[in-house]
């Protein structure tokens, strides 16, 4: 299957132990559960806890999944603002059997069109395998430049755009500027007003915890063939009570499929005192799957 196949591709949560190491235990039943619903996968994504993961555990965690065997394809997180370190991570990755990278807009500096098509021309430049960009402007401060991204829509390595800001008309701007390339949507609760303005498909939060009824939910809406709008934004809402992935972790952990929620610093499990709606949203979107698989 090429890249463009998978329509859902899970931002994967890293679990970890109290001490702030890697439970690969629980990540490699994890990594089975993605597999088994055909998802494509996402290690590492470039906000939230992977940007205050050390070095030499992100490189274990990528050569760990390598071993397990997955059918599925690896895409791998490029985040930060050290424009050395980043190129540096590129440059180790390059060395592994990944299929893809996420490139996000960097964090804090807030480039201007210019900045951000050098940086990104840059790493691209260093890769070899193709490249999704990524607007979250709530997570770097930063929207990705439309006239970046028609910079670069030529480039050997542009594949893709996920956009995570949350308007169907910016939308609609970062399709035209991608020229023909895929727009993915990036928040879960909007997938089906982003799949009817074209949406390829979605990078997502909730398929860790609902990898199959997310993969349905995400055909469902591409094929303009969903009526659950009010159920989904819910459910998918819940999983932002809390900084992400704070909510995700819990229900995994409360279900046995991580051995603890444990929260790389600066978040922490403890910011979600009620786990009240998170029970609500996995009863309500089983019972949706069941009904409509």
């Amino acid at each position: 299957m090429q890249l463009n196949d998978y329509r859902l591709w899970t931002a994967l949560v890293t679990p970890f132990n109290e001490d702030l190491t890697v439970d690969y235990t629980s990540l490699a039943k994890l990594l089975k559960e993605q597999d088994e619903a055909g998802n494509g996968l996402l290690i590492l994504g470039s906000t939230g806890e992977a940007l205050n993961i050390d070095l030499a555990t992100k490189k274990a965690i990528v050569e760990f999944v390598q071993t397990q065997n997955l059918n599925v394809p690896l895409m791998i997180g490029v985040g930060g603002h050290q424009y050395q370190a980043t190129h540096n991570w590129v440059k180790w990755l390059e060395t592994q059997n990944v299929a893809a990278y996420l490139m996000v807009t960097p964090i804090y500096a807030k480039p201007g069109d210019m900045g951000q098509y050098h940086w990104f021309k840059g790493l691209m430049d260093e890769a070899s395998r193709p490249v999704m960009l990524y607007n979250v402007p709530g997570r770097t401060g930063k929207e990705l430049s439309y006239r970046a991204v028609s910079m670069l829509n030529s480039h050997r390595n542009f594949w893709a755009i996920k956009e995570a800001s949350g308007s169907v008309l910016k939308f609609k701007e970062y399709l035209r500027v991608a020229n023909g390339a895929p727009v993915f949507c990036g928040d879960d609760g909007l997938m089906p007003d982003f799949a009817l303005a074209g949406s390829h498909g979605l990078v997502s939060v909730a398929s860790n915890t609902w990898p199959k009824e997310t993969n349905l939910y995400v055909e469902k809406c591409v094929a303009e063939k969903f009526d659950a709008k009010e159920l989904w934004t819910k459910a998918a809402n819940s999983l932002f009570i809390a900084s992400n992935p704070i909510p995700a972790k819990r229900i995994l952990k409360n279900e046995g499929r991580i051995a603890h929620d444990t929260m790389m610093p600066p978040l922490c499990a403890e910011d979600l005192q009620s786990d009240a709606l998170l029970t609500e949203s996995c009863t309500a979107v089983r019972d949706w799957y069941q009904r409509e698989k």
